[in-house]
């Protein structure tokens, strides 16, 4: 029999464990956590350099100069597997005051997440960055990692409910807590990796880059799964002690 206690520890452990993990997924899926804020073009031949620009980032080889010089100028996000722009619907918005834009966006394939990363971004011949090479490599496995832990604790969680054992929380409990660790060390390297890139490629006179809400809820996520982690343990290691003063009162 469960303590009222442990039961309500559980229940409220799961619950933060389910928000986390959504929130987690999101940001994931979603492209807003990085964004750049660009001035709009100001002449006809600015606005068909955006075009060219635009051209080259959706149909082009893949490029980190010329991606992310194209994110700097079309008011870009980018994210662990997606990177967008906003541009105009036709090719004349440069004269209108409130022209309609919308949002284009290319997926980073595996094999781009992979690709080493230079020292001069786009200038192979400047030699690899291994440091924000493997801290790329690190914002896009670390959240699988995280994800997959919390899939591996909600299983072993599942079968521990079927067999109706209490043993198991705490191991689900370190996962948690692991799974909250990886997607704290995912923020950190995808703000440190862009803090390199900046540094790489400085910005253009009149744009400004800001955090997105993708990362926001990468970062709210660890917290909760750090709180349901911290929940299970609590209920694991106090059911068990009483558990062993119940035994050893039996037997006395």
């Amino acid at each position: 029999m469960v303590d009222n206690r442990y039961a309500t520890a559980l229940v409220i452990g799961s619950v933060l464990s389910l928000l986390a993990t959504v929130y987690l997924s999101v940001a994931v899926g979603t492209q807003h956590w990085y964004q750049y804020s660009s001035p709009p073009a100001a002449s006809e031949g600015n606005a068909s350099e955006l075009r060219n620009l635009q051209e080259e980032f959706m149909e082009g080889e893949f490029d980190e100069k010329t991606y992310t010089d194209t994110l700097f100028r079309l008011n870009g996000t980018v994210g662990l597997w997606w990177r967008c722009v906003l541009v105009p619907t036709h090719s004349h918005w440069y004269k209108e005051p409130d022209p309609k834009m919308v949002t284009e966006c290319v997926s980073f394939t595996l094999h781009q997440q992979l690709i080493p990363k230079y020292k001069e971004p786009g200038n192979h011949n400047s030699g690899e960055d291994l440091l924000r090479t493997y801290l790329w490599r690190c914002q896009f496995l670390l959240p699988l990692v995280s994800l997959g832990l919390v899939l591996l604790g909600g299983m072993i969680g599942l079968c521990a409910c079927l067999c109706r054992s209490f043993s198991p929380t705490l191991g689900v409990g370190v996962l948690h807590l692991l799974a909250g660790l990886c997607t704290l060390a995912t923020v950190c390297c995808y703000l440190a990796g862009m803090d390199l890139l900046h540094r790489a490629s400085v910005l253009p006179d009149g744009v400004d880059g800001s955090l997105g809400w993708s990362l926001y809820l990468a970062l709210i996520s660890s917290p909760l799964h750090m709180i349901a982690a911290a929940l299970l343990v609590w209920a694991a290691r106090s059911h068990r002690q009483n558990y062993y003063r119940m035994t050893a009162y039996r037997v006395a």
